[in-house]
């Protein structure tokens, strides 16, 4: 099979638990880490479906690596390579396909819930308990549908064929978690007492249980998203 090629955008906001998904699936996988400089390739051809990772940069901000991954991504979408994205991931793929990036009500971040609108993706699941860490957030692009809401956001997924664009960030582990909350110490500090926010203590709480709750949905998802894969 091709490779599953998966982009980088923050040394720390790399694939986590989407990686250990694809390996435990023998599903081969190539990592582009845009952050650190690296191009993203010209062609889909190579490779079986694409993934985007998340980043502390706004889908809006003049970077020379944005626009070839737009076109990267309308040209999977026009030859029906699946695409993933979380975060900022599923920012760029709305951004591509016509849709609007801009800020969230508030800022989100920590656990929180979600509910499921359309359980195509997540039969007979209602809701479940994601990570989040977002400012801003996609509008749903035209033809695509959306499956997932929260009460700070209300655009937390969106799916449109096999394409999968995520807003909330299900690809966690427990180093990301403790990694992000260190050093996103003082963003949470900024942004004061709402309840949107959660602080450290909270999002360190029976930090294990909410990962292996949320690793079991990313494997319901993922597990949908791999079924298309190009080979």
């Amino acid at each position: 099979m091709k490779p599953v090629a998966i982009f980088r955008h923050s040394p720390g906001e790399g694939p986590g638990y989407f990686a250990t998904f694809l390996d435990k699936h023998s599903i081969p996988w190539q990592l582009f880490k845009l952050d650190e400089g690296e191009a993203p390739p010209t062609s889909v051809n190579d490779y079986s479906g694409l993934c985007f990772m998340g980043g502390h940069m706004s889908v809006n901000d003049d970077l020379p690596w944005i626009p070839p991954v737009l076109e990267l991504i309308r040209n999977a979408v026009a030859q029906d390579i699946p695409v993933i994205g979380h975060c900022l991931g599923g920012q760029l793929m709305s951004k591509a396909l016509g849709g609007v990036v801009g800020l969230n009500p508030v800022k989100e971040i920590g656990w929180g819930k979600v509910r499921v609108l359309d359980d195509a993706w997540l039969p007979g699941t209602t809701e479940f308990l994601s990570y989040h860490w977002h400012g801003e957030t996609f509008t749903i692009p035209e033809g695509a549908t959306r499956i997932l809401e929260s009460e700070y956001c209300g655009n937390q997924a969106f799916a449109l064929g096999p394409h999968l664009g995520l807003q909330c960030h299900v690809e966690m582990t427990e180093t990301m978690v403790k990694n992000w909350t260190t050093g996103g110490a003082k963003e949470i500090e900024r942004a004061g007492d709402i309840p949107s926010v959660q602080k450290q203590p909270q999002q360190l709480e029976d930090l294990q249980a909410k990962l292996a709750e949320l690793s079991a949905i990313a494997d319901r998802l993922y597990s949908k998203w791999i079924t298309n894969l190009k080979h």
